[in-house]
């Protein structure tokens, strides 16, 4: 009985929202401003920690991330520019790792809100997905990223859904359970104007994280039940 009790509390406990997860999830930007400001201040601190330089990266991606939902694209590129130097030292001190090199990556593609930042960061995105899928190419995380970098790439840049979508079906290959690509692979329906399909997806999403405030809200603005 003990055992079960105990295999049952890991089980909870690694299935837990991180602080960041659960302000991200909630689209509280204060408090994810102060974990950013916590983390970069540690990081700053820890200057050949590589895992204190990538959680400074990964709260200032979450803000970054928020805004973006909230179709706040200066702040949203303030918090990524912010994060871009904990990620590229991240890197730097351990090359290896696809996470950093995925967040890296991500932060790459929130810093583009006009088409200067555009020029200045898209490739340098594009090659740093890259880099993470090539060192993890069994991680749906890595593919979420790739997707979501193909989702807002203009189609006459080679982007779109239709090129994002099997990158989202990858990922939940890989890991049904993953949420974040059941969102974005919703947010590609939707943007193809599949209503349905799109639906689906996000009520899957809502399913695995029912805490999520975007997925709430891109259910609410689709037509229809």
């Amino acid at each position: 009985m003990r055992l079960i009790v105990l295999t049952a509390w890991f089980v909870l406990a690694a299935s837990a929202a991180t602080p960041l997860e659960q302000a991200r999830d909630k689209q509280d930007i204060p408090a994810l401003g102060k974990l950013l400001d916590a983390s970069a201040t540690f990081a700053e601190k820890s200057p050949n920690d590589p895992k204190a330089q990538y959680q400074a990266a990964l709260a200032a991606s979450y803000l970054a991330e928020v805004h973006v939902e909230l179709h706040e694209r200066k702040p949203a590129r303030d918090a990524a520019e912010r994060g871009i130097p904990f990620a590229e030292k991240a890197v730097a001190l351990k090359p290896d790792a696809a996470e950093y090199f995925r967040i890296l990556g991500t932060l790459y593609g929130q810093a583009v809100a006009d088409l200067m930042s555009g020029l200045r960061y898209g490739a340098r995105a594009k090659d740093a997905i890259a880099k993470a899928v090539q060192l993890a190419p069994k991680s749906a995380a890595m593919y979420v990223a790739r997707g979501v970098g193909n989702l807002y790439l203009p189609a006459q840049l080679g982007g779109g859904p239709e090129v994002a979508i099997p990158d989202f079906r990858k990922a939940i290959s890989i890991d049904p359970k993953f949420a974040e690509a059941w969102i974005y692979l919703g947010v590609a329906f939707r943007t193809d104007k599949n209503e349905d399909e799109a639906r689906k997806a996000f009520n899957k999403a809502l399913e695995l994280d029912p805490d999520r405030f975007w997925v709430k809200q891109l259910l609410a603005k689709l037509p229809g039940k």
